[in-house]
């Protein structure tokens, strides 16, 4: 099948939308006719080269929700017109992860930037007009107007779900709501620091505020972030992570967070350590932003880590398992305990892609959507 697509051909570069084939979609295998995209941090790092990839072209995009065009043979369980929210990480349902409720660390993820099928690194799902192959970004490249993908991908949502919102549900929502419901383990009456409010911190603030902290202070240096935060759960927004610090130890009688987690677009050594000062005795800080892949080291006192026993956590896709916690998330949504549409800032169309990313780096946008 004939799709156009936005596509990097290499690292720095800039999406630019061009003409692909398509692949029929194999055994395991579904086509979706994209219905909405996000546009996510991390395939802006893929375009900058701080996160590489495996082989270029490559088609971005890794959060969308679309409608199943196609099924492969032998793939029971889906249907032509069903719905689905892809999950950025595919969830294979066998490997130690997955059969230990890690859906997250699936290892199946290990070839999320390959750019080919999970099972053959020599067979693609893209391909441009001359037959050269063309990567896919986390097997799934919601930056086109049909794609292939496995249904390690999929989740399966109802037939009256608004994808234009649910589609946010594949990474943004559920990392940073994640970040503080799940790998913080944020609790009732604690006071949390969310370290930068774009699409991913937004919504830590959203799940630290959901986990029923009593206080969740937003750090950002954008005004607009910074009241956006304000709308969606927290209970002080600030400038620095000075101001975040100081008003932490006036709750905690000059101890500091108990939770502090790190939602930094381009994420380095020296937030991690702002986190970690802010923290408590016992206190967590969650790393959940990313930065230049091959960075080494964190200037943070050791003597802390031990003497105080301070945890550092990572977290990936907020530590969930894509298959039931998007559904669940979607209930949260349905019931008014999750705000989604209020996290659409900008809706951008395909050729939009580039502009959207702009936007993003001005700090226009909480998230913007592109909708095919």
């Amino acid at each position: 099948m004939k799709s156009r697509g936005a596509v990097i051909r290499q690292a720095p570069g800039k999406f630019e939308v061009v003409d692909l084939e398509v692949d029929d979609p194999r055994q395991g295998e579904i086509r979706v006719k994209m219905v909405a995209s996000g546009l996510c941090h991390s395939d802006d790092h893929v375009a900058t080269g701080d996160i590489p990839v495996g082989i270029y072209p490559f088609a971005g995009g890794h959060e969308g929700g679309g409608i199943v065009e196609s099924v492969g043979p032998d793939t029971p369980g889906w249907a032509p017109g069903d719905k689905v929210v892809f999950s950025f990480l595919p969830a294979c349902g066998k490997c130690r992860w997955c059969a230990t409720g890690h859906q997250n660390l699936c290892d199946l993820g290990a070839g999320l930037l390959a750019g080919a099928r999970w099972t053959d690194p020599t067979s693609f799902r893209l391909h441009l007009d001359d037959g050269s192959p063309v990567g896919q970004m986390c097997g799934i490249s919601t930056f086109c107007e049909y794609t292939t993908v496995s249904t390690d991908s999929a989740v399966k949502v109802p037939d009256d779900t608004p994808l234009e919102a649910a589609c946010l549900l594949g990474c943004s929502v559920g990392t940073g709501w994640g970040s503080a419901v799940n790998t913080g383990e944020v609790r009732p009456g604690d006071t949390v620091i969310v370290m930068g409010v774009g699409g991913i911190g937004a919504n830590a603030v959203q799940g630290a505020a959901h986990a029923g902290a009593s206080n969740v202070i937003a750090v950002d240096p954008v005004p607009f972030k910074r009241e956006s935060a304000e709308s969606l759960g927290a209970t002080h927004s600030v400038a620095t992570m000075d101001e975040a610090l100081q008003i932490a130890q006036g709750f905690t009688n000059g101890q500091g967070a108990d939770v502090a987690i790190v939602t930094v677009g381009i994420t380095n050594g020296g937030h991690v350590a702002e986190a970690f000062n802010a923290i408590r005795k016992q206190g967590t800080v969650v790393v959940t932003g990313l930065g230049d892949l091959t960075e080494v080291g964190c200037p943070i006192p050791i003597s802390q880590l031990t003497l105080f026993e301070k945890k550092l956590k990572g977290s990936l896709f907020g530590s969930s398992n894509p298959s039931s916690d998007i559904p669940r998330m979607l209930e949260l949504y349905r019931a008014g305990h999750l705000k989604l549409d209020e996290l659409r800032t900008t809706t951008y169309g395909l050729d939009d892609i580039a502009r959207g990313y702009e936007d993003m780096h001005a700090g226009k946008n909480i998230r913007g959507v592109v909708v095919y």
